[in-house]
């Protein structure tokens, strides 16, 4: 009698896929006090075709979402759980991962290009030298963007000119352009069977083929990168109902928020006033900063992007973004590439054992530097060697460099904003190490705030579906929203400490520049093709 009593009282519930760049998880949260009531997790495999090459298959992007929702709903039931008690469902998606898919078949035309590619480089440089004076902001009035290998456009005219099959099915009138938020939310309402094709805001706003001030696909931006406009999703906002799952446990439940990942963590993590801001560390780090109904341009190397436009009359707000390529993934590469540790709690514990990294530099740029540099020559290097380096110091060398990229993205925004930030609220997955935070809040010299439940990515697109028109069991009225338990970070160290290893960060950055030129080494990025 008490379980179906329980049973009851939990009220609506809301579910999210939250499909990240390393794994998919889908959650379910209880709509009236925020608690996540269970998830399950799926590891997504990454492949490297070539040097600066990542792709992901979308088929298994697809088929991990499944198997997630699948797992959370036998979960649900096992802890006597009513699954249909779940409204509705948000889509938080990996931004700027681009894909074709052939619209009568439903199947994919080539692998899904992951956001921190690098093989469009020649296709970037080819853009900028059409552009007056070869500047890589020509298009930033519109997009807030510069023409960089990172957004969407840039991949999707590769494939366009590498893939016989995508120009095929372009020519024919056959192909559908998305980011896996599109591929998602088309495939779960009925795919070639009645999917319907759209996007969000935030993920448009990723592409460089969307005006951020007129909210809609640019046709000067499309003629620009050579891309007929029929291809794209149309553009919806940020929490309405899109279509009704086709298939599965969760069949019939309206699909009502979509947000690309860290547009999710700011609603996540509450951000709606101008001046709030977070930071998340996942592959990458991004920390985002609301700016409120106005787009502002950035003269400090930021990116101008939508945060997020919760319903259809609702205003769109806009934020500064700092985009680090290389932050959870550096713990992935010492682990994979280099075999120094067995998994990320390990690499806390060596780091940890030596407390310092005793003069060594890690500028893991990988894919070239993103903000505030925007410089795709750059790679990785790790300096200041001595007989006494040993791994326990590259482990810490590699945790400070995500929290010395951090820093160099608060200055910039601190100048861009004329306000300093006075506390830094994070999450993801690396908040879990400790001594992370500790050094984060050291090198900032201002306090790190972590919220004690760190899936705010999967919250925000939860609580923008649950709050959809049509849905409406979320509130996102600021006195409704549940008080955020969190654990504070204090700095410990001496500012003069923390600015002598921060100067000697930035001199180590200047050494990673101008390594890598494009000529055509063997680098196996397309170049002959280049004239198609």
């Amino acid at each position: 009698m008490a379980a179906s009593s329980h049973r009851i009282m939990l009220g609506p519930l809301v579910a999210a896929i939250d499909q990240g760049t390393s794994s998919t998880r889908f959650l379910v949260f209880n709509s009236k006090t925020a608690e996540l009531l269970s998830h399950h997790q799926v590891e997504i495999k990454q492949s490297f075709p070539k040097e600066g090459w990542v792709e992901e298959d979308p088929k298994e992007i697809l088929q991990s979402v499944y198997e997630c929702m699948e797992r959370t709903c036998e979960k649900l039931t096992q802890l006597n759980i009513d699954i249909s008690n779940i409204k509705a469902i948000g889509v938080t998606n990996q931004r700027e991962t681009t894909l074709v898919w052939d619209k009568e078949t439903g199947e994919p035309l080539y692998n899904a290009i992951v956001w921190l590619d690098l093989r469009t480089q020649s296709t970037v440089e080819r853009l900028i030298n059409k552009t007056p004076g070869r500047n890589k902001n020509h298009l930033k009035h519109k997009t807030g963007l510069p023409i960089s290998t990172y957004f969407s456009a840039v991949k999707l005219r590769w494939l366009m000119d590498n893939v016989d099959e995508v120009h095929e099915a372009v020519v024919s009138h056959r192909a559908m352009f998305g980011t896996i938020d599109s591929w998602l939310i088309w495939c779960l309402t009925g795919g070639k069977s009645g999917g319907v094709h759209c996007t969000d805001v935030t993920n448009a706003s990723r592409t460089m083929l969307f005006n951020i001030h007129t909210m809609d696909w640019d046709p000067e931006l499309c003629k620009y990168f050579g891309i007929p406009m029929e291809i794209l999703p149309r553009v919806r906002s940020s929490s309405e109902i899109y279509g009704l799952m086709k298939s599965g446990s969760l069949s019939g439940i309206p699909i009502s928020g979509c947000l690309g990942d860290q547009s999710a963590a700011l609603v996540g993590q509450m951000c709606f006033q101008d001046g709030q801001a977070k930071n998340t560390y996942g592959t990458g780090c991004f920390l985002l900063r609301n700016t409120g109904a106005k787009p502002v341009m950035s003269d400090h190397g930021l990116l101008t992007t939508v945060a997020y436009k919760l319903g259809r009359d609702k205003p769109a707000c806009y934020a500064l973004e700092g985009s680090v390529a290389i932050a959870g993934a550096v713990v992935r590469w010492l682990q994979d590439n280099l075999g120094i540790i067995g998994s990320s709690e390990e690499l806390e514990k060596l780091a940890a054992s030596v407390g310092t990294s005793y003069g060594c530099y890690f500028v893991p740029a990988f894919s070239g530097l993103y903000a505030p540099y925007w410089e795709p020559s750059a790679r990785g290097i790790i300096c200041g060697l001595t007989q006494f380096t040993n791994k326990s110091h590259l482990a810490f060398a590699a945790l400070e460099a995500v929290c010395f990229q951090t820093r160099e993205i608060l200055d910039a925004m601190n100048q861009d904003s004329g306000i300093p930030l006075t506390q830094l609220q994070v999450d993801g997955g690396m908040t879990s190490n400790r001594l992370l935070m500790q050094l984060q809040a050291d090198i900032l010299c201002i306090p790190v705030v972590k919220p004690s439940m760190p899936e705010t990515t999967a919250l925000g697109a939860a609580m923008a579906a649950g709050a959809a028109e049509g849905v409406s069991v979320w509130s996102l009225n600021p006195e409704d929203l549940s008080e955020v338990t969190s654990e504070k970070f204090e700095p410990q160290i001496n500012p003069e400490e923390s600015e002598f290893r921060y100067a000697r960060w930035k001199k180590a950055v200047q050494k990673s520049m101008n390594w890598e030129t494009t000529e055509p080494v063997g680098n196996g990025n397309g170049i002959p093709e280049e004239g198609r």
